[in-house]
């Protein structure tokens, strides 16, 4: 798997995805209920942000602040970095190295949104195409 575009195909289930104006609170249960550590935060369809455990741990808890009271706008990312489907997963990785982050969205030409990709996903497609590579290459020297 050499493709961003493959990579999304694989991947199972609807999007994380909350409003800016969910609580915190209700974030951090969606994200606990689809198991990810990023909500991606949509506004009319449009992503105007991203909030992750990241955010939570920095700008709730260390400020004091109450994940019930406290709406996703107020803490989400709003400089969010973002890939076509085209782009490679080396591409992918290579821009959340630099950029320190480990979820990346990916819009479409139109700025759809057409999916998510973790740093996770991308080491797991990285590792499984190089065991292929392998064993393609032991099987030409056993020839």
């Amino acid at each position: 798997m050499n493709t961003l575009k493959q990579l999304l195909a694989s991947k199972q289930g609807p999007l994380a995805v909350v409003a800016p104006g969910d609580s915190v609170f209700h974030a951090l249960e969606i994200m606990a209920k689809h198991g990810v550590g990023a909500v991606l935060v949509l506004d009319g369809g449009q992503l105007v942000g991203i909030f992750s455990e990241r955010d939570y741990a920095r700008k709730v808890i260390l400020h004091g602040k109450a994940s019930k009271d406290t709406q996703v706008r107020e803490i989400m990312s709003d400089r969010v970095a973002y890939v076509s489907p085209s782009a490679t997963l080396d591409e992918c990785m290579a821009l959340m190295t630099e950029k320190h982050f480990r979820h990346l969205p990916v819009l479409d030409d139109e700025g759809k949104l057409v999916g998510v990709v973790s740093i996770g996903d991308l080491v797991k497609a990285t590792i499984s195409s190089q065991q292929f590579l392998i064993e393609q290459l032991e099987r030409y020297i056993a020839g």
